[in-house]
């Protein structure tokens, strides 16, 4: 509310656990909820791996879709206690569902990422052929490893096939002095020491609530960005 911002949107990993308490909070601060997921689909070609994709309820249809998927996630696709979902299942439960790629973590992006553009052009095109003109490449400026070598190629993707961009800062935290925080309830999740050398680092002091002014200056070379 402060920022200036109309609406909200909150995406748990793989749940709606805390819409309830959200859409209270959002409604009192005068705020427009927006409800989604940040779902992990299944790697066909890959057993081990996953991809994220963020998916926003367009209206009370997308909602029961968006519903039905994570249950039948927790029902049908546990893999050592984490859900995740099968593509048929996003194609299955895609009516009133926006759909964003992932960025660089989903499977666009990692396919770029990997240096195989046809598995890219592949992906992309199956996900238009679901979500037509309801499905973003999303791009990302968190400071974070390979983002720079996803944005170029995602961006040539976007002219090529006529795909709108949409910008988003992967928040994780309110302001960038609860970094430290975050760090360390990462640690602990994932059971590792804070000072371990080796220890995976997936985020950033940048990944938090910016502001509008914030997000403009970030991607004033991409407005559609913006705009989208």
């Amino acid at each position: 509310e402060k920022a200036g911002m109309p609406a909200v949107a909150m995406t748990d990993l793989n749940n709606l656990f805390a819409l309830v308490k959200f859409y209270k909070a959002a409604m009192a601060a005068g705020l427009k909820p927006i409800f989604g997921i940040d779902i992990l689909v299944a790697d066909d070609n890959d057993a081990s791996n996953t991809f994220h994709m963020i998916l926003l309820c367009q209206n009370n249809a997308g909602y029961r879709n968006l519903t039905k998927l994570i249950s039948r996630g927790y029902l049908s696709g546990q893999v050592l206690g984490v859900p995740r979902v099968q593509r048929q299942w996003v194609r299955e439960f895609s009516e009133g569902v926006i759909a964003l790629s992932g960025a660089k973590d989903g499977d666009v992006g990692q396919a770029l990422l990997a240096g195989n553009q046809a598995l890219a052009n592949q992906y992309l095109t199956e996900w238009l052929d679901v979500f037509g003109d309801r499905y973003y490449l999303e791009l990302q400026r968190t400071g974070r490893a390979q983002e720079e070598h996803y944005l170029s190629g995602v961006l040539g993707l976007a002219l090529q096939y006529q795909v709108p961009v949409v910008a988003t800062n992967d928040v994780r935290f309110l302001s960038s002095d609860d970094f430290f925080a975050h760090d360390a309830r990462v640690c602990i999740r994932d059971g590792y020491v804070m000072a371990h050398p080796k220890r995976p680092r997936r985020y950033s002091e940048q990944q938090y609530l910016r502001t509008p002014e914030e997000m403009m200056t970030l991607f004033a070379d991409i407005p559609s960005a913006l705009e989208n």
